[in-house]
Parts: structure tokens; sequence; C-alpha cells
């Protein structure tokens, strides 16, 4: 995976959680940048919520399977199971090739390091959301968003 993806672990549904604690390419974004994306990232983000919904109605079909592997056990529902992961996976793929860091896939959320002040900050931004209108330090993640309006921001 491209950009410092690192697998953290594994969800329910075997997707893997992946997070970046801080940018690794070096690549910072002006707001304007940011905001372009938008459209490119809600549309990656919908498709992954798409297919995680094919692996919650297949889940417990390939669960059965799995249990029944050792006698040459199978399921119709593996080889979609199978897609649906390596759909999510490219999508991901393709958002942090962009240079976003994807936070969390269950809620959308992405982060756009940015230059402020000298040091690089987060532009935080949610599936669902308008627009880009929080921002949050490197180290205090989602719980520590304050709004954008605060930030002197030449776009």
């Amino acid at each position: 995976m491209g950009f410092g993806v690192w697998r953290a672990g594994l969800t329910i549904f075997n997707l893997p959680c992946y997070y970046t604690p801080f940018y690794m390419d070096g690549r910072t974004f002006t707001l304007a940048e940011a905001k372009q994306l938008l459209p490119h990232l809600e549309e990656r983000l919908l498709a992954v919520k798409q297919e995680k919904e094919v692996l919650v109605r297949s889940h417990g079909e390939v669960k059965r399977a799995s249990a029944k592997a050792q006698l040459n056990g199978g399921s119709f529902a593996g080889p979609r199971y199978i897609r649906a992961l390596e759909r999510i996976s490219d999508s991901v793929e393709a958002i942090q090739e962009m240079g976003v860091l994807v936070k969390d896939l269950d809620i959308g959320l992405c982060d756009f390091p940015y230059l402020y002040d000298g040091r690089v900050i987060y532009l935080c931004w949610k599936l669902g959301e308008p627009e880009i209108r929080y921002w949050h330090e490197m180290e205090d993640g989602y719980a520590g968003r304050q709004p954008i309006d605060c930030l002197c921001e030449d776009a």
C-alpha cells in the first residue's frame, strides 16, 4: 500500500484497520487543495460503504464455510466476500495515493496534513460533512477537533 499504511489489526469483518500516526511522505495540502478532493473522497468512501454491506451480508455464510474448510467445504459467498475486501483495499489505496490519511473507515474519517504556523496539523473531514470544517493537532485526533474558522488561511 502507498503512503505509509500500517496494518493495525483486523475488524470483525477482517477489514484492515488503517492508521498513520503522522504524515510520512511530507505532502501537505492547502485548504483549497483539500476541498477539491472531497468529491473523489466521497465517491471512494461510499464505494467502501457498499462493499462493507456485502461483507456484512455474507459474513455468516463465510464463517460457516470456514468452519468446514478442513472437510473441503465451500461457499458461493466466498468469492463475493474476497472481491469486496479487494475493492475496499483498492479504494483505501487510491485515497492514500492522493496523500490523504484514512483514519476511520466506519465513519469515513480522513485527515489532510496542513502546514500551519511552522508545524503540521490535520484538516479533518468526515463522510457526510459538506465541507472541511475542522482541524486538530497531529496527536489529538478526532476528539481534539476544533473549528477551522480559527485558522488563518489563504484559500
